[in-house]
């Protein structure tokens, strides 16, 4: 059953129009066929099998958003190829009849992008759950298929999936996934060093994420945040002093009595792709979005997620900041008498790359600033899903609003020992601006 109510996205302009509000609208007449249930369906595969990667085989948070970028996309060309044009297209050019089967076009496009990754992904490191994955996802293809009266318009319906999944694959050709590392080796004060573990440094699994070529923005480095603060200064004292007590693995001043901090610090530590997926769902299915709204939705978030994470990434190796385990135990100088260094300490939580600025932080700024355009900051209670392993509470939580999450989201990176509070906040405007960027850009009404 066809669901025809509209939904009205506000997107903020940029450029001359910065600051101003618009009407990013919603299909007026969404083409014959079916509802929202089968881009759910199978953005749930996505994130599913894209999340079963191993990390350098692109599992990692940053390449698991690239790769759902790619399958979103697809989705959102096939969907809005059907019937009469009523927003732009991302990449095809070719179209369907009004009655060409959504979700044949749907299904075929996400199997389409979904099978190629999983087979042509290089085995940077053993992928033994390769070929189960390539089994589940026929047998999902096979499924959504079987549910499709067999008729012409099913045939169009994949015929338009075929071609939108390999307009996205055709145009990722030699886009930098799994290119060299960009990271240069320089040591010395306010340079990143890995961790040692067992001898061996811990290394970024995808640290060619910030040289590949972008969806939306225009260069990998187009939001570039602001330097970190000056080791001279007092922000640095106070951001260092800050970590130093409260990021620390034992003895820190975290709130684990009334208020777990812990907790929310390993409890954010699950991947902001399959988070902020999972929330969308929710919101699709109870506002009752059709299949062009939601497809939309779904590639302006995760192609914005994208850009976020390629942006930041490239900021990561370009500014190479030390991490609070590197600042805090060296014995360099910072020529600040606001510092004062301990060798014993140790971080909750840490990561394999440099510090400036929060890719957690980054990602979920985006994806949470194209959902506010499109349901607002308080949608209602939604769940997340924590996939930490054991995090010291439940695995489910509830929000009200998104500015809830963001809020905590500045502290948790700080009470994990990962980041100093002005990495999170540059990490967030990053992340918005280039959602904004691409709400503006991108996915518009014809005509707009």
């Amino acid at each position: 059953m066809s669901r025809r109510r509209s939904v009205a996205i506000i997107t903020v302009a940029v450029g001359a129009l910065l600051g101003a509000l618009g009407v990013f609208s919603a299909s007026a007449a969404p083409p014959a066929g079916t509802d929202a249930s089968e881009v759910s369906h199978w953005n749930q595969v996505a994130a599913t099998t894209l999340a079963a990667f191993p990390g350098p085989n692109g599992g990692a948070p940053p390449a698991l958003q690239i790769n759902m970028g790619m399958v979103q996309g697809a989705v959102y060309d096939a969907v809005n190829a059907i019937g009469p044009k009523q927003h732009r297209p991302y990449l095809l050019k070719k179209r369907a009849g009004a009655k060409a089967s959504i979700d044949a076009a749907v299904a075929t496009a996400a199997y389409d992008v979904l099978s190629e990754l999983v087979t042509n992904t290089p085995a940077v490191v053993a992928f033994p759950g390769r070929a189960g994955l390539l089994t589940t996802l026929s047998t999902e293809y096979a499924t959504s298929l079987d549910a499709i009266d067999d008729n012409a318009f099913k045939m169009q319906g994949i015929e338009i999936g075929h071609a939108a999944a390999k307009a996205m694959l055709d145009s990722r050709v030699g886009d930098g996934r799994f290119g060299p590392s960009q990271w240069d080796q320089s040591s010395g004060v306010g340079r990143w060093q890995p961790l040692i573990v067992g001898g061996v440094p811990a290394l970024d699994p995808t640290p060619w994420v910030g040289t590949v070529k972008p969806f939306l923005i225009q260069s990998s480095s187009q939001f570039q945040s602001v330097p970190p603060p000056d080791l001279g200064s007092t922000q640095w004292a106070n951001e260092f002093n800050e970590v130093k007590a409260l990021g620390r693995a034992t003895g820190s001043t975290r709130n684990d009595t009334t208020d777990s901090q812990t907790y929310k610090a390993k409890w954010w530590q699950s991947a902001p792709v399959l988070s902020w997926n999972e929330v969308a769902r929710q919101l699709i299915a109870r506002n009752n979005l059709d299949a062009a709204d939601a497809a939309r939705l779904l590639a302006l978030e995760n192609l914005s997620g994208a850009d976020a994470a390629i942006n930041c990434w490239n900021d990561k190796y370009s500014f190479d900041f030390w991490r609070p385990w590197n600042a805090i135990t060296t014995t360099l100088d910072d020529g600040n008498a606001g510092t004062t260094t301990d060798p014993t300490w140790t971080a909750l939580i840490t990561a394999p790359y440099p510090e400036w600025v929060s890719g957690h932080n980054c990602l979920d700024a985006a994806h949470t600033t194209v959902l506010r355009l499109f349901f607002g900051d308080a949608p209602g209670s939604f769940q997340i899903t924590s996939f930490f392993t054991n995090p010291g509470g439940p695995a489910v939580r509830s929000f009200d609003t998104f500015s809830q999450p963001l809020a905590e989201l500045i502290e948790a990176r700080i009470w994990a020992g990962l980041h100093y509070r002005s990495a999170d906040v540059q990490g967030q405007a990053l992340g918005r601006n280039v959602a904004n960027y691409a709400a503006a850009n991108y996915f518009q009404s014809v005509g707009h």
